[in-house]
């Protein structure tokens, strides 16, 4: 492109005033190598004239692969899709259609005729808009509206499906998310290991895998493997024969594997079996069949196997106390149930349905108030959703009133510094003395929630006053 010399153009009240065609023209050709739109212009009969490079880049094309042909023959030989030009110059008017490139680049094109004097086409402008990058965005939208559907619906199906058919609490998100592959596996007859802290709730789920499996008419039997004294769990598990060994049952005795014969067993805190019982148990997973203790003939059994633990049997593996063959086919369906902490959503809706019953069953009125409910909610539930029915229940009946205060609970909403005794022997400042004292119990409240309105409420103090007096002592403690 030819340069531009400002000193021979001059300008008069903003017009500028070209000395010659060729400044003209170099003016009018960095117009069009400016546009960050591609620029395509034909004459009046679509023979191309002119491209800039924004063009020559969407499109792939280069100039002198255009310049001096025909729309036509460019669209015959498939070097463009469409043309926007012909159109405009069969309707005689601006037309606006997309465009497709080999670059793979995809444009919204506008294709404006300009006429003469005697209202003859004398050029078509094409002006070229790359609409690629939002093209790709308004599919990643799509897809992302896609998948936001499809996991709604997924939640709403275990909201409404698995929730209406079982006795399960879930509103957070990662638990509903949890119980939704939980319903998906219940229809499949395959072995599932829980895994969780103690009170989580894996019975209730092993419950709800069994009420909604094809062997839902079948027994369902919960054995605690950590309850049976390991002389009796073989004789437990797989049964004996009559006089198998001194004070057994004259007449034997049916092992619990057979008792659920075509239903499906529960072995909780399966970590707890001993190595030689885990061999035991392994043998029967593979055979399908057990053999009673002092018996010698083998008896085929048809069981499903849902086995629960809190403990890690990876690093039990590693301390050679689990087989890692048994982990291996007890593994096959592997479902962690997070623990209250981390589902705190779900610990008001856990209250409010424990509170319930619990009002009904004992005739009471009780409620708790918003201070008792935050701590509750703040509060990291060691014992997760069993040590949550408990203080619920002791809360309702051993609270005065039907108000339920945080200074109720059980356990302190905050851990409280230690109480200080100053040296009466020697001059104090008392009043130093005593916001120092209230400053150490502020700054802990805080630190333990996270948040003013439930420190305020665990120190019985107005949510304004806590903030007034913290940011006081702060800024005392900045001087």
């Amino acid at each position: 492109m030819a340069g531009i010399d400002k000193n021979s153009m001059g300008h008069t009240s903003g017009q500028l005033i070209f000395q010659n065609l060729q400044e003209a023209h170099d003016w009018l050709d960095a117009i069009i190598e400016s546009s960050y739109d591609g620029i395509f212009i034909t004459d009046g009969d679509a023979v191309t004239v002119r491209i800039n490079s924004a063009y020559e880049l969407i499109s792939g094309l280069k100039a002198e692969e255009v310049i001096g042909r025909s729309m036509h023959e460019l669209v015959r030989d498939g070097a463009i899709s469409r043309s926007g030009t012909l159109l405009a110059l069969e309707k005689r008017r601006p037309v606006t259609m997309e465009q497709s490139f080999k670059t793979g680049r995809h444009a919204l094109i506008a294709s404006t005729p300009v006429f003469d004097a005697a209202s003859n086409v004398v050029m078509v402008v094409t002006n070229v808009r790359d609409m690629t990058e939002l093209r790709d965005l308004q599919e990643k939208y799509r897809r992302t509206e896609e998948l936001s559907q499809k996991y709604y619906t997924e939640i709403e199906f275990a909201r409404k499906q698995v929730l209406a058919s079982a006795d399960l609490v879930a509103v957070d998100p990662k638990m509903l998310e949890i119980l939704t592959m939980v319903h998906r596996v219940s229809v499949l007859d395959t072995t599932v290991l829980l895994q969780g802290e103690t009170g989580v709730g894996k019975e209730k789920v092993a419950k709800y895998i069994y009420k909604n499996s094809a062997r839902r008419d079948g027994r369902f039997l919960t054995v605690n493997c950590g309850a049976i004294p390991p002389n009796l769990i073989e004789s437990e598990l797989f049964g004996y024969e009559r006089g198998a060994f001194t004070g057994a049952n004259k007449d034997g005795k049916m092992g619990l594997f057979l008792v659920a014969d075509q239903g499906t067993i529960f072995l909780d805190e399966i970590g707890e079996l001993p190595l030689d019982m885990q061999v035991k148990l392994l043998r029967v997973l593979q055979e399908r069949q057990i053999t009673p203790l002092g018996g010698t003939k083998a008896i085929p059994i048809d069981v499903r196997v849902i086995a629960a633990t809190n403990r890690d049997l990876q690093q039990m593996i590693r301390d050679k106390t689990f087989r890692e063959d048994l982990f291996y086919r007890l593994n096959v369906v592997p479902i962690t149930i997070p623990p209250l902490r981390e589902r705190k959503n779900d610990i008001i809706p856990f209250i409010n349905t424990f509170l319930n019953e619990l009002n009904e069953k004992y005739g009471l009125k009780k409620e708790f108030t918003h201070g008792a409910l935050q701590a509750m909610v703040e509060y990291d539930w060691p014992g997760n959703v069993r040590e949550l029915r408990n203080v619920v229940e002791r809360m309702v009946i051993m609270s005065q009133g039907d108000q339920i205060y945080p200074e109720d609970l059980p356990f302190r909403p905050c851990r409280m510094p230690a109480v200080f005794t100053p040296d009466l022997s020697a001059p104090i400042d008392l009043k130093a003395l005593v916001e120092e004292f209230e400053y150490q119990y502020l700054s802990r409240a805080y630190e333990s929630y996270g948040n003013v309105r439930s420190a305020a409420a665990s120190l019985g103090m107005d949510p304004s006053t806590f903030v007034r007096k913290r940011k006081r002592y702060e800024g005392r403690e900045k001087l």
